[in-house]
């Protein structure tokens, strides 16, 4: 069927396979970076239930080392800040993304409401 569209409808199909595959991708880093969120601020509780004197340990690959509760304590708030950033920029993404892709659905709407019919 392809063969029978004109080049513009053919490269606004194209377009909008483009911006579906963009927004999955978007939607796949969201939830990753929300799960990341989730288990940091689950860290934080936990290290805010902690005794200040209490004995913790940092992951780094696959080796434990002592970590200051301080310390790591604000290096999680760190990471969380960064991430709730890049989740708000993703979700920009996304709108931005969605947007086009209503305004390029419109335009090959009409793109096909102007084709002449194929008379058989």
């Amino acid at each position: 069927m392809s063969g029978e569209l004109p080049p513009q409808i053919q490269n606004q199909l194209a377009q909008l396979q483009q911006l579906q595959q963009q927004a999955q991708a978007v939607m796949t880093q969201k939830t990753q970076i929300e799960g990341l969120i989730r288990e940091t601020e689950a860290a934080l509780k936990e290290l805010e239930k902690s005794a200040d004197d209490a004995v913790i340990y940092k992951s780094v690959g696959e080796l434990l080392f002592r970590a200051d509760k301080l310390k790591l304590t604000e290096e999680l708030k760190e990471r969380k800040d960064m991430m709730d950033i890049r989740l708000k920029t993703m979700a920009k993404q996304e709108e931005r993304i969605q947007g086009r892709f209503t305004q390029l659905q419109e335009q090959l709407k009409q793109s096909l409401d102007q084709m002449p019919p194929k008379g058989g």
